[in-house]
């Protein structure tokens, strides 16, 4: 089993920064690429961008490009995400046991979720 606990969530300005952090635990969590989905009100969820087990970046949506990066230490995985826009404003989740398909569906560990809010 793994658990997935996303923190970093907050009302921010666009134009600025947040880093958002997914902190695992179970010895399984390390085996695992993690990704970083997202949910606006009224949407579906979507991608946003993952790391493989050993840190290096997989994949990341058109729309983060050059604005998020991704990150991991230890049991925790990082999104940096930078010059935000209100478009950006949705819950962020962080899954694991994705098994390659980065998908809503796919993922078979979810964190509960936090919001990040940007302002224009």
């Amino acid at each position: 089993q793994v658990q997935l606990v996303e923190s970093g969530g907050r009302l921010v300005q666009a134009g600025g920064s947040l880093r958002l952090s997914c902190t695992g635990s179970g010895r399984m969590f390390n085996l695992y690429a993690v990704g970083w989905f997202r949910q606006a009100p009224g949407k579906e969820r979507e991608f946003v961008a993952a790391i493989s087990r050993s840190g290096d970046g997989l994949a990341d949506a058109d729309s983060v490009k050059g604005r998020f990066t991704m990150s991991r230490d230890k049991n925790t995985v990082y999104l940096e995400m930078n010059n935000l826009t209100p478009e950006d404003t949705a819950v962020y989740y962080c899954a694991a046991a994705c098994g390659g398909e980065w998908t809503a569906s796919s993922c078979g560990y979810w964190g509960q979720g936090t919001q990040v809010t940007v302002s224009s």
